[in-house]
């Protein structure tokens, strides 16, 4: 090739447009892995909470605190349920529930100031001998009350039952016998029959048994007692003279100043109690 023909060549290179690189795509790299933040104190705290790793002692305990709560709910579901009567009582009501409360207390004060009374008497008699004496007497008087041997009268109430339909059962009887009781009654006579504290009423045909002894309606009721609390004890709400009346029963009470018991027991002896007194 001659001269001419190289320098036309090197010409033509020179004018033709350079071949523009391709620029290469970087290698595609994985992103730096992120380290993960170290757990926090609530973390931390959660995780050793849950899930929970109960130890034998704290599932006893909790066992023992659930019994507890239960317990108690019942306890405060049974005393609401007790208390409904009351919610619905008239303010005249409540308030004679309450001197009946305060009379019966009055009533244990009264009797503990008689015991101590009685042990000062003692401790200060020069004839502790004599004195004990008449204390006993007077102790088997009122034993012989309480015991139904012996005929007893002072102020109380009279309670007449009619029941004209049979409806009257022992039970309601037996209800109101304890009502009594409770308001401070020391005797009770119920028709001819003396009750004491071993007393049981059964339902017996047309009428009801007391000790085994029939009675027939009407029921009349002679109590010995502070009248002032007999009657309101008897007629609270929800008390024996309402439910008498649900029965389509007839009751009448009548305070009077002197009221006598004079039906009688025989005194029995005990077959086995001894006393232990020496």
């Amino acid at each position: 090739m001659s001269d001419k023909d190289d320098t036309n060549e090197n010409r033509l290179r020179k004018e033709l447009p350079q071949e523009v690189p391709v620029a290469s795509e970087p290698e595609a790299t994985d992103p730096p892995e992120e380290e993960e933040p170290a757990p926090s104190g609530r973390q931390r705290l959660a995780g050793s909470l849950w899930p929970p790793r109960a130890s034998r002692a704290q599932l006893i305990v909790a066992l023992l605190l659930f019994g507890l709560g239960f317990g108690l709910a019942v306890q405060v579901a049974s005393n609401s349920g007790g208390d409904s009567a009351l919610r619905g009582a008239r303010q005249a009501d409540l308030v004679r529930i309450l001197d009946e409360l305060d009379d019966r207390t009055q009533r244990l004060e009264d009797e503990k100031q008689g015991l101590e009374k009685q042990r000062d008497e003692l401790e200060s008699s020069s004839d502790q001998a004599e004195e004990a004496r008449r204390q006993t007497i007077e102790k088997e008087r009122q034993l012989g009350v309480l015991a139904g041997t012996v005929a007893a009268q002072g102020p109380g109430v009279t309670m007449t039952i009619g029941d004209t339909r049979g409806t009257v059962q022992a039970n309601m009887l037996l209800d109101a016998v304890q009502e009594l009781r409770a308001a401070g009654a020391e005797a009770i006579q119920v028709n001819d029959v003396r009750v004491v504290a071993g007393t049981f009423l059964t339902d017996s045909g047309g009428g009801v048994s007391v000790d085994g002894n029939k009675i027939n309606a009407p029921y009349r009721f002679k109590v010995i007692g502070k009248p002032q609390d007999l009657e309101p004890a008897l007629n609270i709400p929800g008390g024996v003279v309402q439910t008498l009346e649900n029965k389509q029963a007839t009751v009448t009470i009548e305070r009077s100043s002197k009221i006598v018991v004079d039906a009688l027991r025989a005194a029995k002896r005990p077959d086995y109690a001894r006393s232990s007194s020496r």
